[in-house]
């Protein structure tokens, strides 16, 4: 069964169709053979006291709309499983928002922890560009261990995405690895493999180029953890990339990673716990 549980609609402000909406993935998804496809724009915060999530993600006024337009594509493509979630930034003080708003009063299906952002020396500092230290590195796995513990999400998006801007594989970026590794196995949190960094332009290292994720030594040392499991995404900002995830399906076969069953996603929301997201039975 074919299925891709990370994808974004013209809402979250990067899409690279910036007019598709929920129903254009739909139609590719059902062309391509899914039978579930979960939509996951970024998710729209409370006031702000500064512009660094804004850029990046829905309005809240977005939200009434976004849902709408899961209820349309679920009538036009009734065949398909289509799950709303959010790609949520983890910052502790909006937790209750998540739970509330998202969960409680909108029910959504599940959330799915993407950091973008890392809280470091009293601000915060981008993944994609800021990680060039072994102590902001550690504040990123700092930050990852507490979205895996938060038990709010249903797996952790791009857990390797350091990668885009930390360069080397080297003692600190396997202590980092070591410390989300670590968590993700105690708490029985899945992990993204995701396929975006695949379709992203490659960094120059002076180890050579690369693609800025994922990283190959990151899953390698991941199989060697028991209790991982992972979900392979296609992370789609454009319908025609749904379901694209064969480069990142060959890494979990290449080393021999245990792939996450998610099926409980797929029923009611009311059969799942909202504090867990673990299902009720």
């Amino acid at each position: 069964m074919r299925k891709d549980y990370h994808t974004h609609t013209y809402r979250c402000k990067h899409a690279e169709d910036p007019e598709a909406d929920v129903v254009a993935y739909a139609a590719v998804a059902v062309q391509k053979g899914l039978q579930v496809l979960g939509v996951t724009d970024h998710t729209p915060l409370p006031a702000l006291p500064d512009e660094r999530w804004g850029r990046i993600r829905m309005n809240l006024s977005e939200l009434d709309s976004y849902d709408q337009a899961v209820e349309e594509a679920r009538a036009a493509y009734p065949e398909l499983t289509i799950l709303k979630g959010m790609e949520c930034e983890y910052i502790p003080e909006f937790t209750s928002f998540y739970r509330e708003e998202l969960f409680e009063k909108r029910n959504f299906d599940y959330l799915i922890a993407g950091n973008h952002y890392v809280p470091y020396d009293g601000g915060w500092v981008s993944v994609h560009y800021h990680l060039k230290s072994k102590e902001v590195l550690m504040a990123y796995a700092d930050h990852m261990v507490a979205a895996i513990a938060s038990g709010l999400f249903a797996f952790i998006a791009h857990p390797d995405l350091f990668g885009n801007s930390y360069e080397f594989w080297d003692e600190h970026a396997i202590e980092c690895s070591k410390r989300i590794l670590e968590a993700a196995a105690a708490y029985k949190v899945p992990l993204e493999i995701n396929a975006y960094g695949f379709r992203k332009p490659p960094i120059k290292t002076k180890a050579g180029t690369r693609p800025p994720y994922p990283l190959p030594p990151f899953w390698e040392l991941a199989a060697a953890y028991k209790g991982i499991t992972v979900v392979a995404n296609s992370d789609a900002h454009q319908p025609k990339d749904v379901g694209e995830t064969a480069a990142v399906e060959r890494l979990i076969d290449q080393y021999g990673l245990q792939r996450a069953d998610l099926a409980y996603l797929e029923k009611s929301a009311r059969c799942v716990n909202h504090a867990t997201r673990r299902s009720c039975g």
